[in-house]
């Protein structure tokens, strides 16, 4: 018989496991380079969630730390505060340095999942982006926007990996100051 802390403890690490996990029927482009991957990333168009709702201009920073892991830097301007909100984190490779799956953390121990769907392997001009579950979907680009023709492209992969993209919310990159 197992003691009630094992039983207890059980659930929650794979729990724990599951939200750094790929939804299923995704797979991560592979041939990933983190080190292009670096750098400035306008978010073009996401799901909503707690984390980040009602901010606009958003942006993330990623920046290589000396143990090997990734800093990361999310920004995004809140209107009805009329400020800008920050929050730091730190993200690491999952599996091999090839695959564009990493964990992301902005708390602490506990890590999410951050896996790109879908990448331009010629440029690292933009990216599709997925977490733990449908529930999470990013669009993200070097540049403040996308032509409208890479948009729908990326609107029907989304599509295709199983997204709602009618709940997509259409982040405003209009500030000079983001």
């Amino acid at each position: 018989m197992k003691p009630l802390g094992t039983l207890l403890l059980t659930p929650l690490l794979a729990l724990l496991a599951a939200c750094s996990g790929v939804p299923d029927g995704i797979t991560p482009v592979g041939n990933f380079q983190l080190d292009r991957y670096l750098g400035k990333w306008y978010e073009i168009a996401r799901l909503d969630h707690s984390f980040e709702r009602g901010l606009s201009d958003v942006s993330a920073n990623y920046a290589r730390n000396a143990d090997g892991s990734v800093a990361v830097i999310n920004r995004g301007y809140n209107a009805s505060r009329n400020a800008w909100s920050e929050v730091n984190g730190k993200a690491k490779l999952i599996a091999e340095p090839t695959l564009g799956s990493l964990k992301v953390s902005f708390f602490g121990p506990f890590y999410g999942g951050y896996h790109v769907a879908a990448l331009d392997e010629r440029d690292y001009s933009w990216a599709l982006v997925v977490g733990p579950s449908r529930d999470y979907l990013w669009i993200l680009a070097r540049q403040r926007q996308l032509p409208g023709a890479l948009r729908e492209q990326l609107l029907a992969r989304a599509g295709e990996l199983g997204f709602d993209t009618s709940r997509l919310i259409w982040v405003s990159q209009d500030r000079p100051d983001g």
